[in-house]
């Protein structure tokens, strides 16, 4: 994929973990430079999840053109790929729109690809692909783990046995390809936005900041219906197996849905799995992301008439 870029049109990548305010410098610096504000979070996709991953408001949505939110249904598994061919239409439309490109989100593995591109690993017929989603559903990530211990033990190495979606993905590269994930994962790729031609910031506020802005932000979604939002992805009745279920909070909202949870259960579970979750977005930050500019938590109250000064210093 070539660089869809101009020398006055320069993408701005901001990356960092949940909760950590990106999306109000995107805003800020959207409103000033006349941004397109590109998705780079894996579960912002869903259509049926707007609050529950903290989607922009459609007020929001109103003041500042977006793109990647939203428009996916929760019924398809995205992907890395995906989102790649979808980041380059993206591009393009800022392009022809004179917008300034701003990608932000809190997903590592979109950004590698947007700076470093994909391997070229082959596509999988849908029938392959659907007999191991199926599988997974009959016998579940440990068996399949075993499976895969056998067929590609480097790729099994590599993953957690409970791992699904990453052990489904590493069966159906080696039935379709008849080689490992391993293999096709070495294989060079070719990168959207070259790095030197970007701005990289990270947000990067102190850890007890984070916690406590995502247990609030956690108690603010479930005030603005949090709770019916899952209720609905429930009655899809969906494959636990599609990432749009396994989105932070929706498994115990959906059990407070069906009764079988208190909301105070539910809500220390996903503020502790958000905790969790922000411990590895650090440790990817920390090892992936290190020539980034980094923003401390002094500098995360910015306001829109500081901004370009700000990312210009």
């Amino acid at each position: 994929m070539s660089n869809v870029r101009t020398p006055t049109n320069q993408p701005i990548l901001i990356a960092g973990p949940t909760a950590g305010g990106k999306s109000a410098l995107a805003m800020a610096l959207a409103e000033e430079v006349g941004g397109l504000i590109i998705n780079v979070d894996s579960m912002q996709v869903y259509a049926e999840l707007r609050i529950l991953t903290a989607r922009p408001s459609l007020e929001d949505e109103a003041r500042v053109r977006h793109a990647l939110f939203g428009h996916v249904p929760a019924n398809e598994a995205y992907s890395a790929g995906r989102f790649l061919a979808d980041a380059a239409a993206a591009l393009s439309e800022a392009a022809a729109a004179d917008l300034r490109p701003i990608f932000v989100g809190g997903t590592g593995l979109y950004f590698k690809a947007l700076l470093e591109g994909l391997s070229p690993i082959p596509d999988i017929a849908p029938d392959i692909r659907q007999h191991w989603r199926d599988q997974a559903s009959r016998v579940g990530a440990a068996a399949l783990h075993g499976v895969l211990s056998a067929r590609d033990p480097d790729m099994a190495a590599r993953l957690a046995p409970q791992d699904t979606q990453r052990i489904v993905r590493a069966l159906e590269v080696f039935d379709a390809s008849g080689r490992s994930l391993a293999h096709w994962q070495a294989q060079p790729g070719e990168p959207l936005i070259k790095a030197e031609d970007a701005l990289r910031l990270v947000m990067m506020p102190d850890r007890d900041v984070l916690h406590r802005r995502a247990d609030d932000r956690f108690d603010a979604m479930v005030a603005s219906g949090g709770i019916e939002e899952a209720a609905r992805l429930e009655a899809l009745q969906l494959d636990t197996a599609f990432p749009a279920m396994r989105a932070i909070g929706v498994a115990p909202l959906r059990a407070v849905a069906r009764g079988d949870m208190a909301l105070s259960d539910a809500s220390a579970a996903a503020k502790a799995e958000t905790q969790q979750y922000i411990k590895r977005q650090l440790t990817w930050l920390s090892r992936h992301m290190i020539t980034w500019k980094y923003i401390s938590a002094q500098e995360m109250e910015i306001n829109r008439r500081d901004a370009i000064a700000f990312i210009q210093r």
